[in-house]
């Protein structure tokens, strides 16, 4: 008898709360003496499977969008770096040829160069030959279509993130609403201090779905405008492949710098 007196002493001064179905242990949702009820492990606990399943769904999206944001960062860097590659070797190579050799296996540079080769040789064997521009400039264009839609995937999972975030919090908000008004209408107490605390509480999942969209959305932004200049000056590049193959190597950018000037001998001194 005493034993059920103290037990029950005990539960009245740890609440915890009603997990129901929940992915988390029975043990993680009691609140301690003396421990804030209110935080997010409890909004967790209150909202049980349906608002945990939630946070994970948030939780997915936002390392999905850190592992975007940092794997495309590195092969915008190495686009670019390519690109300064090609402004220091290739061009100043007697044919394009040799140019090409000079450049990364993996370079995106090379590899519309290796198209443009091909497409040139291979024109003669069409059985019903096009113009010979026309040809080149559609081998080319679709030579960049494909660098610019490696560099470009993915983006659309930061779009999806950036857009639908915020809904997915806002559905776990709703959800820990519902449950913590129920509780306190079974409860029969409805002053402030009852009411305050759970609703406040089940605000977090709307507050964790705008920490998610805010980045994917900054994300997007920044990694599409990379990514057109990138594009933008693939484009060039290209033009300049179609117009060095269509004249023999006859014309070739004006990007190859002039050699410096020697700096004239000083004035032997006087005696």
């Amino acid at each position: 008898m005493f034993n059920l007196i103290a037990n029950a002493a005990a539960g009245a001064a740890a609440p915890a709360h009603d997990v129901g179905m929940s992915l988390l242990p029975a043990s993680v949702c009691v609140v301690k003496e003396g421990q804030n009820p209110y935080g997010l492990l409890p909004a967790l606990c209150e909202g049980g499977i349906v608002s945990q399943c939630t946070f994970l769904v948030l939780l997915i999206m936002f390392v999905g969008t850190l592992y975007i944001l940092f794997t495309k960062l590195f092969e915008q860097n190495k686009v670019i770096n390519q690109g300064k590659a090609v402004d220091a070797n290739f061009w100043r190579a007697p044919t394009l040829a040799e140019g090409m050799n000079k450049l990364e296996k993996n370079s995106a540079y090379r590899q519309v160069v290796e198209d443009g080769l091909r497409a040139n040789e291979e024109h003669n064997k069409l059985t019903d030959p096009v113009e010979s521009h026309d040809w080149m400039h559609g081998t080319l264009e679709r030579s960049q279509n494909h660098i610019n839609s490696k560099l470009n995937g993915g983006l659309a999972f930061l779009a999806t993130v950036g857009s639908t975030a915020p809904f997915v919090g806002l559905f776990g908000t709703v959800i820990g609403i519902l449950r913590a008004l129920v509780k306190i209408g079974a409860s029969g107490q409805a002053s402030i201090d009852t009411v305050a605390g759970p609703v406040g509480e089940a605000l977090i999942m709307t507050a964790i779905g705008l920490i998610v969209a805010v980045p994917a959305v900054l994300a997007f932004n920044w990694l599409q405008s990379r990514n057109k200049a990138i594009a933008r000056r693939l484009s060039t590049f290209s033009n300049d492949v179609l117009g060095s193959i269509m004249s023999g190597g006859q014309v070739k950018p004006a990007v190859v710098a002039a050699p410096a000037k020697a700096a004239p001998a000083a004035a032997p001194k006087k005696a």
